[in-house]
């Protein structure tokens, strides 16, 4: 999608582990395995400040697990990243939060039992009524009624705040989404990462969603999502990076990974293309080609 965020990226090389003109987040030789599989293996990695980034790749490529480990969900054997020029590799997740980058999951973490508006209240930081003696020393009441305007009017933006009272378990799944990426802008992220912001929303909610994302975007956020569907992908995309097995294969724009050879291989196999070749049948006769 062109836009004028994407001019610092117009001459940059479609090469994996191209240098950005600015990256906000770069990781280095980060390898995470489970047992004798590798599940990422990812030599160098930047991301470009304010655009949006798409992480893409088949079904086991690793994408979210390498979510996981940068997020400080997951803990790999090896490597280094970096936000905003500060290490972040040995933080957990909560402080990674508070520094301004902030991620969404693919099966949403908002809490049922509680109300709309008490799940985006909670994803405010440095809350004085979580300390016992700074809440008796300087009372907290003031700040909780700014945390609650600011709540309402992410609510206001996403179109959820008719919900404000609703329990949050009686919500869509693609309501749920947007609840989550409101929530994540409690903490006035530079940086979101969405882990699939599509998977499971109703095709009204679609359009809006992807609003949403772009608006993030053209609000001066810097987004990193993973995405199954490719015109999403290729709709809203200001960089594409590939992934197959762990490993960074290729990046580019959408246009660009569009037409790559790799990129092809990867999703529909080298042989594809060959004269004659049709899909091999595993011995309980079910295409082997189906699963996730």
């Amino acid at each position: 999608m062109a836009s004028e965020t994407t001019t610092p990226l117009a001459d940059v090389a479609p090469v994996p582990g191209v240098a950005k003109p600015d990256p906000i987040l770069v990781a280095d030789g980060v390898r995470r395995s489970f047992g004798g599989l590798t599940a990422v293996d990812v030599d160098h990695l930047e991301v470009q400040r304010g655009t949006i980034t798409a992480l893409i790749g088949p079904n086991g490529a690793g994408k979210s697990t390498f979510f996981n480990v940068l997020s400080g969900f997951d803990h790999p054997q090896r490597g280094r990243w970096t936000f905003e020029g500060q290490d972040i590799s040995r933080l957990p997740s909560h402080k990674i939060a508070h520094r301004g980058m902030v991620r969404t999951f693919q099966l949403t973490k908002a809490l049922a039992r509680m109300r709309v508006m008490e799940n985006m209240m909670l994803g405010a930081t440095g809350q004085r009524g979580e300390r016992f003696f700074q809440a008796l020393l300087t009372g907290w009441r003031a700040q909780e009624e700014q945390i609650r305007e600011r709540a309402h009017e992410l609510l206001v933006r996403f179109q959820l705040d008719h919900m404000a009272d609703e329990y949050a378990g009686e919500m869509s799944g693609g309501q749920r989404k947007l609840l989550e990426m409101a929530r994540g802008l409690m903490v006035e992220p530079s940086l979101i990462m969405l882990d699939e912001p599509m998977a499971g929303v109703n095709p009204a909610l679609t359009q809006s969603l992807l609003e949403h994302v772009t608006g993030l975007r053209d609000a001066g956020m810097t987004v990193v999502f993973v995405e199954h569907d490719m015109d999403v992908v290729m709709g809203i995309s200001d960089w594409v990076v590939c992934m197959a097995e762990g490993r960074i294969i290729a990046e580019g724009t959408p246009d660009q990974i569009g037409k790559d050879p790799a990129v092809i291989d990867a999703y529909l196999g080298t042989q594809h293309d060959e004269p004659g070749y049709t899909r091999p049948v595993d011995r309980s006769g079910n295409d082997d080609g189906g699963g996730s």
